[in-house]
Protein backbone atom coordinates (compact mmCIF):
# COMPACT_ATOMS: atom_id res chain seq x y z
CA UNK A 1 0.00 0.00 0.00
CA UNK A 2 1.11 3.56 -0.63
CA UNK A 3 1.59 5.99 2.24
CA UNK A 4 -0.35 8.70 0.41
CA UNK A 5 -2.60 8.69 -2.61
CA UNK A 6 -3.57 11.88 -4.39
CA UNK A 7 -6.65 11.36 -6.55
CA UNK A 8 -7.90 13.81 -9.19
CA UNK A 9 -7.13 16.95 -7.19
CA UNK A 10 -8.54 20.01 -8.96
CA UNK A 11 -8.49 23.66 -7.90
CA UNK A 12 -9.76 26.80 -9.62
CA UNK A 13 -8.96 30.38 -8.70
CA UNK A 14 -11.66 32.42 -10.45
CA UNK A 15 -11.38 31.24 -14.07
CA UNK A 16 -7.86 29.82 -13.76
CA UNK A 17 -7.54 26.07 -13.27
CA UNK A 18 -4.41 26.00 -11.09
CA UNK A 19 -4.44 22.22 -10.63
CA UNK A 20 -6.18 19.91 -13.09
CA UNK A 21 -7.07 16.38 -11.95
CA UNK A 22 -3.68 15.73 -10.34
CA UNK A 23 -3.17 12.08 -9.32
CA UNK A 24 -0.06 10.37 -7.96
CA UNK A 25 1.04 7.91 -5.27
CA UNK A 26 3.70 8.39 -2.61
CA UNK A 27 5.24 5.04 -1.53
CA UNK A 28 6.11 4.29 2.09
CA UNK A 29 9.63 5.21 3.21
CA UNK A 30 10.43 7.18 0.07
CA UNK A 31 11.61 10.61 -0.94
CA UNK A 32 9.01 11.93 -3.35
CA UNK A 33 9.54 14.97 -5.56
CA UNK A 34 6.78 17.15 -6.95
CA UNK A 35 8.66 18.95 -9.69
CA UNK A 36 7.89 21.60 -12.26
CA UNK A 37 8.54 25.19 -13.21
CA UNK A 38 7.46 28.10 -10.98
CA UNK A 39 3.70 28.61 -11.22
CA UNK A 40 3.05 25.04 -12.42
CA UNK A 41 0.72 24.20 -9.51
CA UNK A 42 3.13 22.62 -7.00
CA UNK A 43 2.28 24.82 -3.99
CA UNK A 44 -1.47 24.65 -4.65
CA UNK A 45 -1.25 20.84 -4.77
CA UNK A 46 0.69 20.74 -1.49
CA UNK A 47 -1.79 23.12 0.18
CA UNK A 48 -4.64 20.83 -0.83
CA UNK A 49 -2.72 17.83 0.54
CA UNK A 50 -2.32 19.74 3.82
CA UNK A 51 -6.00 20.78 3.96
CA UNK A 52 -5.10 24.49 3.70
CA UNK A 53 -7.06 24.69 0.43
CA UNK A 54 -10.16 22.59 -0.11
CA UNK A 55 -10.07 20.98 -3.54
CA UNK A 56 -12.93 21.61 -5.98
CA UNK A 57 -12.65 17.92 -6.85
CA UNK A 58 -10.62 14.93 -5.73
CA UNK A 59 -9.22 13.67 -2.45
CA UNK A 60 -6.06 12.68 -0.60
CA UNK A 61 -5.90 9.31 1.15
CA UNK A 62 -3.55 8.39 3.97
CA UNK A 63 -2.92 4.63 3.87
CA UNK A 64 -6.29 4.08 2.24
CA UNK A 65 -8.32 6.49 4.40
CA UNK A 66 -9.28 10.07 3.49
CA UNK A 67 -6.95 12.50 5.27
CA UNK A 68 -8.14 14.47 8.27
CA UNK A 69 -6.74 15.88 11.50
CA UNK A 70 -4.79 12.67 12.14
CA UNK A 71 -2.64 13.38 9.08
CA UNK A 72 -1.92 16.96 10.20
CA UNK A 73 -0.69 15.63 13.54
CA UNK A 74 1.78 13.34 11.75
CA UNK A 75 3.17 15.99 9.41
CA UNK A 76 6.01 18.47 9.55
CA UNK A 77 5.25 21.12 6.91
CA UNK A 78 7.65 23.75 5.58
CA UNK A 79 5.56 26.22 3.58
CA UNK A 80 6.90 28.19 0.64
CA UNK A 81 5.83 31.41 2.38
CA UNK A 82 7.91 31.14 5.53
CA UNK A 83 6.33 32.45 8.72
CA UNK A 84 8.11 32.89 12.05
CA UNK A 85 7.36 35.22 14.96
CA UNK A 86 9.98 37.91 14.43
CA UNK A 87 10.16 39.10 18.06
CA UNK A 88 10.58 35.61 19.53
CA UNK A 89 13.99 34.24 20.37
CA UNK A 90 15.46 31.36 18.38
CA UNK A 91 15.38 28.55 20.97
CA UNK A 92 12.05 29.80 22.31
CA UNK A 93 10.62 29.57 18.77
CA UNK A 94 11.68 25.93 18.42
CA UNK A 95 10.22 24.91 21.79
CA UNK A 96 6.98 26.80 21.07
CA UNK A 97 6.40 25.06 17.74
CA UNK A 98 7.29 21.66 19.22
CA UNK A 99 4.76 22.22 22.02
CA UNK A 100 2.02 23.01 19.49
CA UNK A 101 2.72 19.54 18.08
CA UNK A 102 2.49 18.02 21.56
CA UNK A 103 6.21 17.68 22.26
CA UNK A 104 7.84 19.29 25.29
CA UNK A 105 10.24 18.53 28.14
CA UNK A 106 13.94 17.82 28.43
CA UNK A 107 14.25 15.55 25.37
CA UNK A 108 12.89 18.07 22.91
CA UNK A 109 15.02 20.84 24.49
CA UNK A 110 18.13 18.67 24.02
CA UNK A 111 17.16 17.83 20.44
CA UNK A 112 16.55 21.52 19.66
CA UNK A 113 20.05 22.39 20.90
CA UNK A 114 21.55 19.54 18.83
CA UNK A 115 19.86 20.84 15.66
CA UNK A 116 20.99 24.41 16.41
CA UNK A 117 24.58 23.20 16.79
CA UNK A 118 24.36 21.21 13.58
CA UNK A 119 23.08 24.24 11.64
CA UNK A 120 25.64 26.53 13.35
CA UNK A 121 22.88 28.54 15.03
CA UNK A 122 23.61 27.58 18.65
CA UNK A 123 25.41 30.86 19.40
CA UNK A 124 22.30 32.69 18.12
CA UNK A 125 19.84 30.72 20.29
CA UNK A 126 18.98 33.80 22.40
CA UNK A 127 18.82 36.19 19.41
CA UNK A 128 15.49 37.43 18.13
CA UNK A 129 14.33 35.83 14.90
CA UNK A 130 14.23 39.24 13.16
CA UNK A 131 17.97 39.64 13.81
CA UNK A 132 18.85 36.52 11.80
CA UNK A 133 19.81 36.62 8.14
CA UNK A 134 17.29 35.26 5.64
CA UNK A 135 19.30 32.03 5.24
CA UNK A 136 19.43 31.52 9.02
CA UNK A 137 15.69 32.12 9.31
CA UNK A 138 15.23 29.47 6.65
CA UNK A 139 17.37 27.01 8.65
CA UNK A 140 15.36 27.80 11.80
CA UNK A 141 12.10 27.22 9.95
CA UNK A 142 13.37 23.85 8.73
CA UNK A 143 14.24 22.81 12.32
CA UNK A 144 10.72 23.76 13.48
CA UNK A 145 9.39 21.49 10.72
CA UNK A 146 11.25 18.37 11.84
CA UNK A 147 11.88 18.87 15.58
CA UNK A 148 8.71 17.05 16.69
CA UNK A 149 9.84 13.95 14.74
CA UNK A 150 6.94 13.76 12.27
CA UNK A 151 6.14 10.65 10.22
CA UNK A 152 5.65 12.76 7.09
CA UNK A 153 7.77 15.75 6.11
CA UNK A 154 6.40 18.06 3.41
CA UNK A 155 8.83 20.70 2.17
CA UNK A 156 7.79 23.37 -0.34
CA UNK A 157 10.89 24.62 -2.23
CA UNK A 158 13.17 23.83 0.76
CA UNK A 159 16.45 24.79 -0.95
CA UNK A 160 15.55 28.34 -1.98
CA UNK A 161 17.82 30.90 -0.36
CA UNK A 162 20.34 28.40 1.04
CA UNK A 163 24.04 28.44 0.24
CA UNK A 164 25.71 25.22 -1.02
CA UNK A 165 26.95 24.16 2.46
CA UNK A 166 23.53 24.43 4.08
CA UNK A 167 21.88 22.87 1.04
CA UNK A 168 24.18 19.89 1.55
CA UNK A 169 23.33 19.73 5.25
CA UNK A 170 19.61 19.81 4.47
CA UNK A 171 20.14 17.04 1.93
CA UNK A 172 21.97 14.91 4.52
CA UNK A 173 19.17 15.36 7.07
CA UNK A 174 16.51 14.46 4.46
CA UNK A 175 18.43 11.25 3.66
CA UNK A 176 18.78 10.44 7.38
CA UNK A 177 15.03 10.87 7.84
CA UNK A 178 14.42 8.51 4.94
CA UNK A 179 16.67 5.91 6.59
CA UNK A 180 14.49 6.20 9.71
CA UNK A 181 11.43 5.30 7.64
CA UNK A 182 9.97 8.79 7.24
CA UNK A 183 8.07 9.78 4.11
CA UNK A 184 9.51 12.97 2.63
CA UNK A 185 7.67 14.97 -0.01
CA UNK A 186 9.30 18.06 -1.45
CA UNK A 187 8.52 20.38 -4.30
CA UNK A 188 11.20 22.03 -6.39
CA UNK A 189 11.79 23.67 -9.76
CA UNK A 190 15.47 22.63 -9.54
CA UNK A 191 15.66 19.39 -11.49
CA UNK A 192 19.13 18.37 -10.36
CA UNK A 193 18.10 18.37 -6.66
CA UNK A 194 15.16 16.15 -7.51
CA UNK A 195 17.40 13.85 -9.52
CA UNK A 196 19.89 13.44 -6.66
CA UNK A 197 17.33 12.95 -3.89
CA UNK A 198 14.10 11.41 -5.19
CA UNK A 199 13.12 7.78 -5.46
CA UNK A 200 9.74 8.69 -6.98
CA UNK A 201 8.36 11.82 -8.53
CA UNK A 202 5.48 13.52 -10.25
CA UNK A 203 6.13 16.23 -12.83
CA UNK A 204 3.50 18.95 -13.02
CA UNK A 205 3.08 21.49 -15.81
CA UNK A 206 0.22 23.97 -16.21
CA UNK A 207 -1.62 22.20 -13.39
CA UNK A 208 -1.49 18.76 -15.02
CA UNK A 209 0.66 15.79 -14.00
CA UNK A 210 2.64 15.03 -17.16
CA UNK A 211 4.89 12.28 -15.78
CA UNK A 212 5.01 10.15 -12.64
CA UNK A 213 6.67 7.03 -11.29
CA UNK A 214 10.01 5.86 -9.95
CA UNK A 215 13.01 7.92 -11.04
CA UNK A 216 14.80 4.76 -12.15
CA UNK A 217 11.98 3.66 -14.48
CA UNK A 218 11.42 7.15 -15.85
CA UNK A 219 15.10 7.57 -16.70
CA UNK A 220 15.33 4.10 -18.23
CA UNK A 221 12.34 4.85 -20.45
CA UNK A 222 13.62 8.21 -21.71
CA UNK A 223 17.33 7.38 -21.82
CA UNK A 224 17.16 5.06 -24.82
CA UNK A 225 19.09 6.49 -27.78
CA UNK A 226 20.43 9.24 -25.52
CA UNK A 227 24.05 10.05 -24.64
CA UNK A 228 25.07 12.42 -21.86
CA UNK A 229 28.33 14.04 -22.91
CA UNK A 230 31.00 16.23 -21.30
CA UNK A 231 33.79 17.31 -23.63
CA UNK A 232 36.34 19.91 -24.75
CA UNK A 233 36.44 20.95 -28.38
CA UNK A 234 34.00 21.68 -31.20
CA UNK A 235 31.03 19.38 -31.79
CA UNK A 236 29.16 21.64 -34.20
CA UNK A 237 29.78 19.03 -36.95
CA UNK A 238 27.20 16.79 -35.20
CA UNK A 239 24.38 19.21 -36.01
CA UNK A 240 22.51 17.77 -38.95
CA UNK A 241 24.65 14.61 -38.94
CA UNK A 242 22.74 11.54 -40.27
CA UNK A 243 22.94 9.63 -36.95
CA UNK A 244 21.95 12.57 -34.70
CA UNK A 245 18.31 13.42 -34.00
CA UNK A 246 18.96 16.43 -31.73
CA UNK A 247 21.46 18.08 -29.40
CA UNK A 248 20.65 19.92 -26.17
CA UNK A 249 23.27 22.01 -24.38
CA UNK A 250 22.92 22.13 -20.58
CA UNK A 251 26.00 24.18 -19.73
CA UNK A 252 28.15 21.55 -18.06
CA UNK A 253 26.77 18.63 -20.04
CA UNK A 254 25.34 18.07 -23.51
CA UNK A 255 22.55 15.63 -24.34
CA UNK A 256 22.82 13.94 -27.75
CA UNK A 257 19.77 12.06 -29.00
CA UNK A 258 20.63 9.45 -31.64
CA UNK A 259 18.32 8.16 -34.35
CA UNK A 260 19.03 4.52 -33.38
CA UNK A 261 20.09 3.04 -30.05
CA UNK A 262 22.91 1.00 -31.66
CA UNK A 263 24.75 4.14 -32.86
CA UNK A 264 26.50 5.05 -29.58
CA UNK A 265 29.88 3.56 -30.58
CA UNK A 266 29.65 5.31 -33.94
CA UNK A 267 29.09 8.63 -32.11
CA UNK A 268 32.10 8.03 -29.85
CA UNK A 269 34.30 7.23 -32.88
CA UNK A 270 33.12 10.41 -34.65
CA UNK A 271 34.11 12.51 -31.63
CA UNK A 272 37.53 10.86 -31.27
CA UNK A 273 38.22 11.15 -35.02
CA UNK A 274 37.47 14.90 -34.84
CA UNK A 275 39.92 15.34 -31.91
CA UNK A 276 37.17 16.17 -29.42
CA UNK A 277 38.39 15.45 -25.87
CA UNK A 278 35.69 13.24 -24.36
CA UNK A 279 35.62 13.69 -20.58
CA UNK A 280 32.40 11.80 -19.91
CA UNK A 281 30.34 9.65 -22.25
CA UNK A 282 27.27 8.03 -20.69
CA UNK A 283 25.31 5.97 -23.18
CA UNK A 284 21.63 5.48 -22.38
CA UNK A 285 21.73 8.23 -19.77
CA UNK A 286 19.53 11.30 -19.57
CA UNK A 287 19.07 14.04 -17.02
CA UNK A 288 15.73 14.91 -15.49
CA UNK A 289 16.26 18.38 -16.93
CA UNK A 290 16.32 16.91 -20.46
CA UNK A 291 13.19 14.85 -19.82
CA UNK A 292 11.39 17.90 -18.48
CA UNK A 293 12.35 20.02 -21.48
CA UNK A 294 11.27 17.24 -23.84
CA UNK A 295 7.84 17.05 -22.17
CA UNK A 296 7.17 20.64 -21.15
CA UNK A 297 9.40 22.80 -23.35
CA UNK A 298 12.04 25.29 -22.25
CA UNK A 299 9.72 28.20 -21.45
CA UNK A 300 10.48 29.32 -17.90
CA UNK A 301 12.44 26.20 -16.96
CA UNK A 302 15.29 26.63 -14.51
CA UNK A 303 18.38 25.51 -16.37
CA UNK A 304 20.92 26.81 -13.85
CA UNK A 305 23.45 24.27 -12.70
CA UNK A 306 23.27 23.70 -8.94
CA UNK A 307 25.68 21.44 -7.15
CA UNK A 308 23.51 19.46 -4.80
Amino acid sequence: MHALEVKNLTKHFNTVRAVDKASFEVPEGSIFGLIGRNGAGKTTTIRMMMGIYLPDEGEVNLRGVKVGQEFKNKVGYLPEERGLYKKMKVLETLLYFAEIKGKNGRDVHKKAEEYLKRFELYDRRLSKVEDLSKGNQQKLQFITTVLHDPEFVILDEPFSGLDPLNTNLLKDIILEMKERGKVIIFSTHLMDFAEKLCDHLAMIDHGKIILKGSLKEIKAKYAQKNVSLTYDGDISFLKGHPIVEKIENFGNTTGVRLKESNQTQQLLKLLVDRNVTVKKFDANDISLQEIFIELAGTDGVNTEVHHA
